[in-house]
């Protein structure tokens, strides 16, 4: 049964605008899976250490009959295809970072994947992407995206002026 799922996409290395162009183009060609959505690309302050790029951060939506870890496994493979190497510094530099925001209705929380994604509720550049293409979203605990967005501001955030493509 196809779930749609919402993937936070981010880079601040490696010419990051390519770098998500790139991870939308893989994730289109995912098997058993459908590039649905995409949301325009905005500038974000790094989290974490400040002496590092600004990041370039969007969302997509994808409808997919993958599991969550063989998506998971995916995403992996798309990060190491386009240069991420993993290291100890959390929130530091890196090329791609593709993260499961949602997966359907589901609630996961296992040793490698916790869904809803970590502190997603509180960071303005997942949250405002993601209203731009899912506006009417409930998480699966009932909270709506609306409410999120109302209690986080927009600062430190700016939309690109590139258009999306859906």
């Amino acid at each position: 049964m196809m779930e749609r799922v919402y993937i936070g996409l981010g880079s601040n290395l490696a010419t990051p605008h390519t770098q998500l162009r790139s991870a939308l183009v893989a994730l289109a060609a995912l098997p058993h899976t459908h590039l649905v959505a995409q949301s325009s690309l905005y500038a974000s302050d790094p989290l974490g250490p400040a002496d590092q790029p600004r990041y370039v951060n969007a969302v997509a939506a994808l409808d997919t009959d993958l599991s969550p870890l063989a998506l998971l496994d995916a995403l992996q493979a798309i990060e190491l295809e386009q240069g991420r190497t993993r290291k100890a510094e959390r929130w530091g530099p890196r090329t791609l970072d593709l993260d499961i925001l949602l997966f359907g209705k589901h609630q996961l929380d296992e040793p490698r994947l916790t869904v809803p994604h970590y502190h997603m509720h509180a960071r303005a550049f997942v949250l405002y992407p993601l209203a731009e293409i899912a506006p009417e979203l409930h998480l699966p605990d009932g909270r709506a995206l609306a409410e999120l967005l109302s209690a986080c501001t927009f600062t430190g955030l700016e939309r690109l002026n590139e258009l999306r493509q859906n």
